[in-house]
């Protein structure tokens, strides 16, 4: 397991734990969790994420805090065409929609991120890449998650 795996896997516990609130670095930031299958492995991953609100739907980008390549889960995301999301204590499905630079709606999209997440400024000094937005769109909600006390669902 890698150190960002570990640092993954504590940040999901706490997250499911405190029905979405975690401490630490992202204490107080909107986080989400989000469900994708590998398109190469086939495997389940999951990924906490900081997102920004946009009207219904909720914005995650790419930045891998500034590395040259966009993380996996965008190109997972990118090969779905529905997502599942953790939010708070709900579950629910989403429509993703990958949005890249050069575009008039990255602009619009990529301001809102950059304006909720101000890293994101920190992050662009690291790499010359435009960080790829998702915007995922809820389509149906589940009833909350049941908490348990291993911080796992029920």
């Amino acid at each position: 397991m890698t150190d960002m795996q570990g640092v993954n896997e504590r940040v999901i516990d706490e997250f499911r734990f405190g029905n979405g609130a975690v401490g630490g670095r992202f204490e107080g930031a909107q986080l989400l969790l989000l469900h994708t299958v590998g398109r190469r492995t086939g495997r389940e991953r999951l990924n906490p994420l900081i997102y920004a609100a946009d009207g219904d739907g909720y914005l995650v980008c790419g930045s891998a805090r500034g590395a040259e390549n966009d993380p996996a889960w965008v190109s997972n995301v990118a090969a779905m065409s529905e997502v599942t999301i953790e939010v708070g204590d709900r579950v629910m499905k989403a429509t993703p929609t990958v949005v890249l630079h050069p575009s008039p709606e990255w602009e619009r999209l990529y301001g809102i991120w950059s304006a909720y997440w101000t890293d994101s400024a920190h992050y662009e000094t690291k790499t010359s890449r435009k960080f790829p937005i998702v915007r995922l769109e809820p389509v149906a909600a589940r009833p909350s998650r049941p908490r348990s006390s291993a911080g796992r669902p029920g």
